[in-house]
């Protein structure tokens, strides 16, 4: 994770080590490397409830539910499709009877921009089923910020906010009130956590996105930075033109060359240091293994960190 972003700020580490059960109540602004991140962050495994379109069929759930995924209809995606939905949330109450970690994105669709949008009811009617049932389900808003998401080396900002329980609302209400009351808990609480940026208020990205280093610390890295751009961009830049190629106009672009990097890397990598090994039948080549992924740090740490700039 180091490699593949800058710098992750945190307000609230204490809530890394929560206990469930407990919703991770977030916005979506990068796919699903929202969820990635935050499942690598938390001390507990969390689940977390992905858009249903993406469960094509049941290899592909199979797979999906292997790395703790479930799925989330949108009226959308067809309504013969939402009943499916019930199924998903009965999962995630026994997850919660076992103090399972959830990750729901209750505005219900990734957008890459920071900004919050408005919040769906599938939050509310999550934690209202699973206080009728009587789980002490515990909600954390979270609110997840990035500096690109267009950029390799990204800086993170994950804002969390105060638990909600099920002392937060009247439950003497109906429903449709007692989920109109949580949604406006919810929604004031994300509007604190959420940075509001225009896409082109470049000034306001640096204020609050970009991280300003010392002239020691650039020179410091300089050089190691060198050799990671030279080691690093054939299967860089091989990988960023395919995902152009296919993902150039999505949301989606992001998180998909991250995820290709992800399981390439460690391929190029040993084929990189066996290479050399041939070439030298120096065993000393095998300390590349540290070194390699040394330099792309250092790169990562001095290359651009705005999309505009």
């Amino acid at each position: 994770m180091l490699i593949f972003c800058r710098k992750i700020s945190i307000n609230k580490p204490k809530f890394l080590k929560e206990n469930g059960p407990l919703l991770l109540a977030c916005n979506h602004p990068n796919s699903f490397l929202d969820a990635i991140i935050l499942d690598l962050l938390f001390e507990k495994p969390i689940w977390s409830l992905a858009r249903g379109d993406a469960f094509a069929n049941l290899f592909v759930k199979k797979i999906f539910r292997g790395v703790k995924m479930l799925p989330v209809y949108r009226a959308s995606e067809g309504i013969e499709n939402v009943s499916e939905n019930y199924k998903t949330f009965d999962a995630c109450v026994e997850l919660f009877k076992s103090n399972g970690l959830v990750i729901i994105f209750s505005e219900g669709r990734c957008i890459n921009e920071w900004h919050l949008r408005p919040l769906m009811k599938g939050t509310a009617r999550l934690a209202l089923k699973s206080w009728d049932e009587s789980i002490p389900l515990k909600i954390l808003p979270v609110g997840l910020n990035y500096s690109s998401f267009r950029r390799f080396g990204k800086n993170v900002s994950i804002n969390f906010g105060e638990l909600m329980t099920a002392s937060s609302i009247d439950r003497e209400l109906s429903e449709g009130l007692q989920i109109q009351a949580f949604n406006n808990q919810l929604e004031m609480q994300l509007k604190s956590l959420v940075y509001e940026i225009k896409k082109d208020d470049i000034q306001k990205q640096k204020e609050l996105l970009q991280i300003n280093y010392s002239l020691f610390y650039k020179i410091l890295f300089a050089i190691p930075a060198i050799f990671g751009w030279v080691l690093h961009a054939p299967i860089y830049f091989l990988l960023k033109k395919i995902v152009t190629k296919y993902f150039r106009r999505s949301d989606h672009f992001d998180s998909v060359l991250i995820a290709l990097l992800v399981f390439v890397y460690p391929l190029y990598l040993f084929s990189l240091v066996l290479l050399l090994f041939y070439c030298t039948e120096n065993y000393w080549v095998f300390l590349l293994f540290g070194f390699i992924p040394f330099t792309a740090y250092c790169f990562t740490q001095l290359k651009g960190q705005l999309d505009k700039i």
